[in-house]
């Protein structure tokens, strides 16, 4: 009876140590940038079949700003501005498109850089290290994201993004061409759930009563 204890405990402990290694393992095997994006919901992406938002404006101008509306299965926006509405598919667009493309991809950006870390290529990602964030002035994380000189509507441009341990943005500097000077630093903050989606829907300076807004977000899952 003993050995039989003996026995079965050491395959209980044996089979908790695989679980344990291969959990570790898991986690390791994700990316920093793959850390930071679920934490904002990006497991729940896949689900998503439209994206609702707007970009800029103020709150006591409820229709100002860009209004936005992308299914991301089909490539389809819908773009709505001071009372006109206007549509393009992302996978076949012409030269006005491509006007309402790079206000779309800027304002998207701003909206899900969590995301826009694990989609975009032909960039560059640091390792972290632990930074004194310039608004805050508190000790957070830090990646560098850089994007290469050919392609995009940007080339070269960096962001410098401050995080929270549990991966959450909290800041950000944008350095344009990658420039050694800040070109601007915002905060990300008034964090709210969407359908599983983390967005941040304002961004304020250290300074001034500036505060871009990324706010009427709805997200539509499938059913």
């Amino acid at each position: 009876m003993k050995r039989f204890l003996v026995i079965l405990i050491i395959v209980i402990s044996a089979n908790s140590c695989k679980e344990t290694n291969t959990e570790t393992k898991s986690e390791k095997t994700l990316t920093e940038a793959e850390k930071i994006a679920n934490a904002h919901g990006y497991e729940n992406w896949n689900q998503v079949k439209t994206f609702a938002f707007t970009f800029g404006g103020n709150y006591d101008e409820p229709n100002s700003g860009r209004s936005w509306v992308w299914n991301p299965k089909t490539n389809d926006v819908t773009l709505t501005r001071e009372g006109e509405t206007s549509s393009y598919n992302r996978n076949s667009m012409d030269s006005i498109a491509i006007r309402s493309d790079r206000a779309f991809i800027n304002d998207k950006f701003w909206a899900l850089i969590p995301f826009q870390l694990v989609w975009d290529e032909g960039t560059t990602i640091s390792e972290p290290s632990k930074e004194i964030a310039p608004i805050s002035k508190k000790e957070l994380n830090k990646i560098t994201l850089l994007y290469g000189n050919e392609g995009g509507y940007t080339p070269g441009d960096a962001y410098d993004i401050f995080y929270n341990d549990d991966y959450i943005i909290q800041e950000w500097t944008f350095r344009k061409g990658n420039s050694v000077e800040s070109s601007l630093t915002n905060t990300f903050e008034n964090y709210k759930d969407f359908n599983g989606l983390k967005i941040a829907q304002e961004h304020k300076k250290a300074e001034g009563d500036w505060n871009l807004l990324v706010w009427k977000v709805k997200v539509e899952l499938e059913e």
